[in-house]
Parts: structure tokens; sequence; C-alpha cells
């Protein structure tokens, strides 16, 4: 029945009956209008989040900072950053974004197959933002005067549980909420990425035929079907252990805190490539482009992200090494995790392998594409270090830890989302941007960021921990390098911001294809920006 409604109002459209703004934004059923909503919320959310880093690294530019004489609210900072960060800026980016708008293009679908609840999936993030954000401003924590919920994004018992030494006021539980409404609406629309994909593809669009995007936004949805799940239980348990008297990871009560880390990270491992698959999609589609070559080696590209989805589920533990598990146990996650990086170097190579010999241009898309593949490239083989336990243990929860996924996320995905706005802003607005403009984010935000976290592995190694909000004088010189960074990169995205605004201050109009023979999937052969649907006349749902 959505189906049918979402058609109905298209076909209305198409003769020339145009939703007001209310209808078209807040009761929105196409797809390309709920990917619009998604990225508008992910560019605020990431403004607010790297503000807050910004925020940390001026606490952390010298010794005994002045910036937050509260330490309390430090720990919240931290807490809000990470939480944003993943749910609120980097999932919606690229997942409910990229993927809402191009997912139906790429596969000739009329649009996603359940409209309304595509709608559903968007408004979710909205309540579930605002508790988070409202969780910093309620409740003191540790027995100290500060409120918010100090307890990282992993949310460990006993600091997250209601007792002394934890957390007792609402902040916590309102985290917990906000957790379990973006995950719900992570389900829902992974449903209706899987159902798209399988059910509404065009005649002759078989499944390995497919845009590489388009396998990883399937990938991705599998994983958050399977992993979120897991994250609900452990964090209703938390709910229930804080206000309803069960034990569950309480010792006194005969509860286990480990079970938390256990069910968490089973969770948060897929999470880490819920957040990198559909970049690893983008930088494909965006390599091919700018390389004017096919994608080197398609049906490994697409086993490999297969690849890496299910191995990312069986090494889970090795994000506890420290924790005293046997030296068996130890050994199989130390070999699992190293078998990721096969499926990983595949793709690493297959880029490479694109670019070799091809006709490249260096447009700013391919630029951050570029980056994305060398960033990308370091976070994987600090990635190896750190799978080796007697490595970890003295590594772990330092700052060579914090640099390690900071390559692959913050550098990593962040700049794979960079490279699909840029390719795809064309093709979203019909406007084309200032070509400098990109370029000067991109330089910016390469060297900015990259000095914020190359001197971390240094620190890291030098023993230098994670979440203090002070450390000894010995850490005074790289923690400046790396605060001094962050307001380069900063800077970048003053840069960005301007771009955006002056793209569509100046309308210079896109072409169809603005990249020439080069972009050839599905997408490209509409106009830009695309028609409100994208078919002239909408065939009627039997």
């Amino acid at each position: 029945m959505a189906y049918q409604d979402a058609h109905t109002a298209d076909a209305d459209h198409a003769h020339g009956h145009r939703p007001g703004f209310f209808t078209r934004w807040l009761a929105s059923t196409n797809h390309k209008d709920i990917g619009t909503l998604y990225l508008c919320l992910a560019i605020f959310a990431g403004v607010l989040a790297g503000a807050l880093s910004v925020i940390m690294r001026a606490q952390l530019m010298t010794p005994n900072g002045e910036i937050l004489s509260d330490h309390q609210l430090y720990n919240v900072i931290i807490t809000a950053h990470g939480l944003i960060m993943v749910f609120f800026v980097v999932m919606p980016a690229t997942f409910g974004g990229f993927g809402n708008w191009f997912v139906p293009l790429m596969i000739g679908a009329p649009d996603m197959a359940f409209p309304r609840m595509n709608n559903v999936s968007f408004w979710l993030l909205i309540p579930a933002f605002l508790l988070l954000l409202g969780s910093t401003m309620v409740g003191a924590g540790q027995g100290v005067n500060g409120a918010g919920a100090a307890v990282g994004w992993t949310v460990y018992p006993p600091l997250s549980a209601a007792g002394p030494g934890g957390h007792p006021g609402p902040s916590v539980d309102m985290v917990i909420f906000a957790l379990h409404l973006a995950g719900a609406s992570s389900i829902m629309s992974s449903i209706n990425f899987i159902t798209t994909i399988f059910n509404m593809r065009a005649p002759g669009m078989t499944l390995h035929r497919m845009p590489l995007f388009v396998w990883s936004i399937l990938v991705t949805a599998f994983l958050l079907l399977l992993a979120l799940p897991v994250l609900a239980g452990a964090i209703t348990m938390l709910l229930t252990d804080r206000n309803f008297g069960t034990t569950f990871f309480d010792p006194a009560g005969g509860g286990d805190p480990l079970l938390f880390l256990h069910l968490f990270w089973f969770f948060g491992h897929p999470e880490v490539y819920i957040m990198i698959l559909p970049a690893f999609g983008m930088v494909s589609q965006i390599v091919s482009t700018f390389s004017k070559k096919p994608i080197f080696g398609y049906l490994g590209m697409a086993y490999a992200m297969v690849a890496i989805g299910g191995i990312g589920f069986v090494v889970w533990a090795h994000h506890m090494y420290t924790v005293g598990m046997s030296s068996a146990t130890q050994a199989y996650f130390v070999a699992a995790t190293m078998v990721i990086a096969v499926p990983t170097g595949v793709k690493i190579f297959s880029w490479i392998a694109t670019m070799w010999g091809g006709s490249i241009e260096f447009k700013t898309p391919m630029l951050w594409a570029i980056g994305f593949i060398f960033l990308f490239t370091v976070g994987g083989v600090t990635g190896v270090v750190l799978a080796n336990a007697g490595v970890d243990r003295v590594l772990q929860d330092t700052y060579y830890v914090v640099a390690h996924f900071h390559y692959v996320l913050s550098l990593g995905a962040v700049f794979a989302i960079f490279a699909g706005w840029y390719y795809w802003f064309p093709k979203m607005s019909g406007y084309m941007y200032n070509e400098t403009i990109g370029k000067l984010h991109f330089w910016f935000t390469f060297v900015g960021v990259n000095l914020v976290f190359f001197p971390q592995h240094f620190l890291g190694l030098s023993g230098m921990p994670r979440r203090y909000v002070d450390y000894p004088d010995a850490f005074a010189g790289w923690n400046l390098v790396s605060s001094l960074g962050s307001y380069i990169s900063g800077f970048g995205v003053l840069i960005f911001i301007y771009g955006v605004v002056d793209a569509f201050a100046k309308k210079r109009a896109a072409e169809a294809n603005p990249w020439g023979a080069g972009a050839t999937t599905l997408e490209w052969t509409l106009p830009s920006p695309p028609p409100f649907h994208q078919f002239e006349v909408l065939p009627r749902v039997q």
C-alpha cells in the first residue's frame, strides 16, 4: 500500500502537482528527498562533533590545559564526539544519504521498496540525536558535580552503572534510549535496502552486474541487521541493571561486566565495517570513473566485501586482549583478525590496478578517493600491529589505538564521504561546485588530519593513555603538533561550507554527466538533478 501511495504521489507530480514544502520534506516518501535529509543531518552533526574534537585538542594542546576545568565535562565531550560521529555522521551520510539517493537510481528501481518506512527511518534519528545531546546536560556522575554521561562511546559498566562510582543520574539512560532509536532506524533502513536490491532491479540487472556501491550497501545492510539486535540486548540489560535491580553486569549479584564487553564488541566490530563498507563502494565507483577504466577484478571486489562482512563477525574479542582470556582464545582472535587483511588487501590492490595504466584525471573527487586509499592503508597496517595480543597488551587504551581507528574512520570514512559528496553533488543538486575551493578543502583537510593523528602513534608508543584530561610534560611536543593540526582541519571544514554556499549561490548548471564517458553507471544517464522520480510516466502498481 505504501509503495502504491508513493507512486501515485510521484505520478501526480509528473503531471504538475508539486507537493508543498512541509509535505515534501516532513512526509516525504521520495528516496532522493530522504537521502538529502540524511545528508543535511550528517553535515550538521559532523560540524557539531568536529567542534567537540577541536575543544578536546585545545584542552590537550599544553600540559595542565585550562580550557576545561571540569574534568567530568572532558569525558562527556569525548563520549558525545564518539557517539555523534558513529551514529549521526558516518552512518547517515554513507548508508542513509548516498545509499538512499543512488541505490534505486543504480539498479533502475522507481523508488525504495517501502517508501513510508524510509521516511520513519530518517525521522527516528532526530529524537535519537536530541536525546543524545540532552544526555550531556543532565545528571551528575561519578560523585562529582558535573552533568552528562562520561562513559565513552563504549558505555562500559560499572562506569555506566547506577551504583557508586557510576552514573546515578538519567544521563546514561538517555544515551541508551538514543541508541535504541538510532538502532531501530538502521534496522528498518536495512530491511528496506535488502528488499529493494533483491526484488526491484531492472530487467537484466543481475547481482553480478550491480555497481560495487550497491554491493557495498547490500553487505552493510546484512551486517546492521545481524549486529544491532545484539547491541540492543546489551544496552537493554544495562538499562534494567540501572533501574530495575537486575545484576547482568554486577558481580555482587552474580553478573559479569565482561559479558557486556563481549556483547558490545560483537556489535562494535561489525559496526566498524558498517561504516567503512559503503566508503569502499563509493571509492570503487570514483576510482573507475577518473581512471577512465572499468574497476579491476569486479567480482573479486564484490566478494571481498562479502568476506570482510563475514569475517568481521568472528574477531570481536581483539578489542579485549587485556581482560584475561586464555592463550588459546587469544591465538584464535589474532589469527582470525589477520585474515581480514586478505580481502582488504584485495580491495587496495584492485584500486591501484584500476588506476595503473589509466588515463587519470585529478578532479576533486579523485583526490579524496586517493587520499582515502592512502590513509585507510596506513590505518590498516597499524590494525595488523594491534591484532597481535602481545603487542596490544602494551598499546591497549593508549593514543596508538586512537591514531589507528581515526586513520580508518576519521581519515578513511570521512574522506570517502567527501569524495562521494563532490562526485555526486552535480547529480544531486544540478549545480557544479568550484573546483579550486574543492581542492583547497582537500589539501587543508589532508594536511590537518595527518598532523592531528600521525603524532598520536608516537604518543601511544610512549605510553600516553587515552581519555585523560591532562598528561606529563614528556608528552607535550607531539600534543602541540596534534592540536595545531586540528585547527588546520577545522579551517578545512569552513572551506567546505563556503564551497557549498558558493555552489548554490552561483548556480553554475551541471551537465547531465559532468565526468564524461568515464561515469558509466545507470545514475549518470539521468538529467542533473534527476526528476522527482526517474520515470516520465510511472508504471501503475498492480
